[in-house]
């Protein structure tokens, strides 16, 4: 799991706190050397004018001075020099939130998708929020139902962007009721962790795939390697899952999680 990786992820639930004490982004600032350059990625949202100077006021506001908001929209960008010069030149890359797919879809096998592993696996810093944090995994979750228990069937995963393997990550978690769909995810998947981010919470991947918990709510981590036994293969589609000896962690800031021995940490919280 990531024994290649040498930079930091730093996953994130979803509707941050932009305006107030933005424990969150203030991350990003700490996270940056000197005057480096903070590339936002827009490409996941219909409304990159709007998202983008959310950003650039909150980035600002805080102290980040080098910003380069940075619209891939198409393909044709993805595989632009101009496009990936810029993006290549930042060590830190926000994605944004929007859909999911529209960022794979987008760039998937394109320069700019190759840029990011790049820089990641070069020391550098990949932070999603929402849409940018589900697709941060080899798989991702596409669509499932909120609020409404785990069922055979109902959720659609794809290919995301492969920085980070033998993970599920689902954003807005506890709000939209999705711990259903990330457990059915796990039951489908045994040896997969399922990682429910908290709106206005995050993770922080370390390059020794130990993470610590930031924000103001909690992450569910479920463990499915201890599963017992589960109906998942026998189910018809939309019947209840019934399952037994699955791990639930639920996390606040304070305590982080090591993926390579499974353990949870509980850490000194100095914020």
């Amino acid at each position: 799991m990531g024994d290649n990786t040498k930079g930091f992820l730093f996953i994130i639930g979803g509707a941050e706190d932009k305006t107030g004490n933005s424990i969150i982004l203030k991350q990003v600032r700490e996270m940056l050397r000197d005057d480096e350059q903070l590339a936002v990625l827009l490409t996941a949202t219909e409304k990159p004018e709007e998202v983008g100077e959310k950003y650039l006021e909150a980035f600002s506001r805080l102290g980040i001075t080098n910003i380069q908001l940075l619209n891939i929209n198409t393909r044709d960008n993805a595989d632009d020099k101009q496009y990936c010069d810029k993006l290549r030149a930042s060590r830190c890359v926000f994605m944004t939130g929007g859909d999911q797919l529209r960022i794979t879809s987008i760039l998937g096998g394109t320069m700019a998708s190759g840029i990011l592993k790049e820089i990641y696996d070069s020391g550098g810093i990949i932070i999603g929020t929402s849409a940018g944090a589900s697709v941060m995994s080899s798989t991702m979750i596409v669509q499932g139902p909120d609020n409404e228990p785990a069922k055979k069937c109902t959720l659609k995963m794809a290919p995301g962007l492969g920085l980070i393997n033998n993970v599920i990550i689902d954003q807005h978690f506890d709000q939209r009721g999705r711990f259903g769909r990330l457990l059915c995810g796990v039951a489908e998947n045994p040896g997969v962790f399922g990682i429910g981010i908290d709106e206005d919470t995050s993770i922080k991947l370390y390059p020794d795939m130990h993470f610590e918990i930031i924000g103001s709510n909690a992450v569910t981590i479920i463990d499915g390697k201890s599963i017992q036994s589960s109906n998942v293969s026998e189910l018809k589609q939309d019947e209840i899952l019934a399952i037994s000896g699955v791990t639930v962690h639920v996390l606040p800031q304070g305590y982080g999680f090591d993926l390579i021995n499974r353990k949870v940490l509980r850490l000194k919280d100095e914020r």
